[in-house]
């Protein structure tokens, strides 16, 4: 029989910093964040309306990749289809993080995608942190959406007037670039409203740091 407690705990403890660093809300329950069971067509995460400063460890849900319930009573997030959809295309991706982010959101809102500013974000994130088009939160059409741009081996996207979408081999380097994209979009927006032209790296670069996201995202 599984033992979940670990991978539970995990989910936990990372909403836990993610909230306390104002990525996700903190009276409400805005966001979501996964992890998939290693080798499994099973992940645990948040639940549905439920503020993060609430949860315990028996909170967090054990679903399967058709939602089915394994373990919680709670339902799973509104947002679970969109998390299986990265895992079920992306399989070089184990944990999902959504959040309501700030500089991040304020770009999805202006329909800004971020292009590759700085080395480590290319190398990081990927080339462009592009758009999702906008569809209803747990809609199979959001679903849709997100799969449509994940064939880009990106790391992290914006959604259209909703929030960010960041992803990980692991737990701890989907939340690494969950603080990354936070950091480039806060550069991005202040250098926006300054209205001088912005320098992206040059195409020599992007390719130089696309080379080696295939080996070390290989």
């Amino acid at each position: 029989m599984n033992n979940y407690e670990n991978i539970r705990r995990e989910v936990l403890d990372s909403s836990r910093w993610l909230v306390k660093h104002g990525y996700l809300g903190r009276l409400s329950s805005g966001g979501n964040i996964s992890l998939r069971v290693p080798g499994e067509e099973i992940l645990a995460i948040t639940p549905s309306g439920r503020s993060y400063f609430s949860q315990d460890l028996n909170d967090i849900c054990i679903i399967d990749f058709d939602q089915n319930s394994i373990e919680g009573s709670l339902a799973p997030s509104i947002e679970a289809g969109m998390h299986i959809g990265v895992y079920q295309n992306r399989p070089d991706v184990k944990a999902v993080i959504h959040t309501h982010q700030p500089f991040a959101s304020t770009l999805s809102i202006i329909n800004k995608p971020i292009p590759a500013l700085f080395d480590e974000i290319a190398v990081e994130i990927g080339r462009v942190v592009d758009i999702v088009p906008y569809a209803f939160s747990g809609s199979s059409e959001l679903v849709d959406n997100v799969a449509a741009k994940l064939g880009n081996a990106c790391h992290c996207y914006l959604i259209q007037n909703h929030g960010a979408l960041c992803l990980g081999a692991d737990m701890q380097r989907a939340m690494r670039n969950s603080e990354l994209l936070e950091t480039v979009a806060r550069i991005y927006y202040q250098a926006l409203s300054i209205g001088e032209q912005i320098q992206n790296l040059p195409p020599s670069a992007i390719e130089h740091f696309a080379e080696m996201r295939k080996l070390r995202f290989k």
